[in-house]
């Protein structure tokens, strides 16, 4: 990523995995986001910090080009989104997975519904190659024998990694991730965190990950990005946010214990990537 409100070439969007330039964005009289600049590249997991209502969740959108910024442009793996019909729309978000905020599985549908929905929705492939899909999916994430379970019978942690399943089920290139953790207790939040970093070591998928668990974002970010009240205000790695002096930075992390949560290496106390097992329905 580059610094706060720096601007990319053409050619040099066309490297990147993502790209913001300049991007304003109103929804009626309330800004959103101010002149936001920003790029990842391929095979990165960026990670967009802030509070609630600072306009990391309409990066979101905007990727998906379910919002088109008033002014400046977004790219997504070298094309413009912004300025992109609904066919072509359609195009580059099939190279997308997203998991939303609370999951978001139909009820009525069971694991491997949920799972194979986007893949018998594009009509694409056979039956037997949708079920190779979703069982590989499913296996992915430690969950293939509650295929044929219903969204009701799983725990919250099992939902998010379904979720992640059924995002990864079409092998897209970028995955885009909202508050995954939240809700969930550290045992699953790491188990969640512990598959978003699978998925970019075995893979090399591109992540988007937006949060405000400092437990999460400094487990996967290469980079992060800190918003506040739609203004880009720090973009670099774990090391320099800790040492960043922007007051409004410093009291966010403030305000969330970050400075004493990480003053050594690696997780917090309490916290450890071992042991971690499978959730029990």
């Amino acid at each position: 990523m580059p610094e706060a409100g720096a601007g990319m070439t053409d050619s040099e969007a066309a490297s990147s995995m993502i790209h913001l330039e300049h991007v304003y964005l109103a929804l009626g009289d309330a800004p959103i986001l101010k002149d936001v600049s920003l790029d990842l590249n391929k095979g990165e997991t960026g990670v967009i910090l802030g509070s609630s209502g600072s306009g990391k969740t309409t990066i979101l959108r905007l990727l998906l080009g379910l919002y088109r910024p008033d002014s400046g442009r977004v790219f997504v793996n070298g094309d413009e989104v912004s300025a992109m019909g609904e066919d072509d729309l359609y195009r580059v978000r099939g190279m997308m997975g997203m998991v939303f905020q609370g999951g978001a599985l139909f009820d009525s549908l069971t694991v491997g519904e949920n799972v194979a929905y986007r893949l018998t929705e594009r009509d694409e492939l056979d039956d037997e190659e949708v079920e190779t899909r979703v069982r590989k999916s499913l296996g992915f994430v430690g969950l293939e024998d509650s295929i044929d379970l219903m969204p009701a019978e799983l725990s919250g942690g099992m939902k998010k990694r379904v979720a992640i399943a059924r995002g990864i089920a079409a092998s897209p290139k970028m995955m885009l991730y909202d508050e995954p953790t939240a809700g969930l207790d550290p045992i699953n939040s790491f188990n969640v965190i512990r598959l978003i970093k699978k998925l970019k070591e075995s893979e090399g998928v591109t992540s988007v990950v937006v949060t405000h668990d400092l437990v999460a974002a400094f487990e996967v970010a290469d980079r992060i990005a800190f918003i506040h009240e739609g203004e880009l205000v720090y973009v670099g790695d774990r090391d320099g946010v800790l040492a960043c002096r922007d007051t409004r930075v410093h009291e966010f992390l403030g305000r969330s214990g970050c400075v004493a949560l990480f003053s050594g290496n690696g997780a917090p106390a309490g916290y450890s990537m071992s042991g971690i097992g499978r959730d029990k329905v």
